[in-house]
């Protein structure tokens, strides 16, 4: 497979964990799920800091899974036109559900850890941990869609390639349309 199809493969692939990367500050600014809008550590802290963070709350794993779920089962319509049956590389007749589910938990997942991780070495929220901040959902989505899906290798390294170019160019453009307080 050429690199150029190794790239269009991987990103395509990768659209319901970027989506649900998104879906917390998205449902945030929409004020949807407001309920929900909790912290996951309910407060808790594990020593001076907080095992998450007031920014992970369970509204944003609800998103992040509602918003895999619909741009898998767009994927899924999508799969019987040649050009997505050609850029797909996970079935989507077979597992849509499943991979929506699975990709949403394992991005969001990813993120939270990332979180927890940052309270231990004494990170404030929002304070840029570069890599890991581009990476920890990517990290999370591939652990995760692995129960039902092995990616090979190329699509991994092609995958963290594209995403360490444009993780940063959305947050960019995120920052500059008002939707996150700060640009990484």
């Amino acid at each position: 497979m050429p690199y150029l199809d190794y790239l269009i493969k991987s990103f395509y692939l990768l659209l319901p964990a970027y989506f649900a990367n998104m879906a917390p500050v998205i449902f945030d600014k929409l004020g949807l799920l407001k309920s929900m809008a909790k912290p996951i550590d309910g407060g808790l802290k594990l020593g001076q800091d907080f095992l998450f963070g007031q920014n992970k709350t369970w509204r944003g794993i609800i998103a992040a899974v509602i918003m895999s779920l619909v741009v898998t089962i767009i994927q899924a319509s999508l799969f019987g036109y040649d050009f997505f049956y050609q850029i797909s590389i996970v079935n989507y007749d077979a597992m849509f559900l499943s991979f929506g589910v699975l990709a949403g938990l394992g991005a969001i997942l990813g993120d939270l850890i990332k979180s927890f991780l940052k309270r231990r070495l004494h990170l404030a929220s929002g304070q840029s941990w570069p890599i890991f901040d581009q990476l920890d959902f990517i990290i999370g989505f591939f652990i995760f869609i692995s129960l039902i899906y092995k990616p090979s290798v190329e699509i991994i390294l092609a995958s963290l390639l594209i995403t360490l170019i444009l993780h940063p160019l959305v947050n960019l453009i995120s920052y500059l349309l008002g939707l996150k307080k700060v640009w990484w």
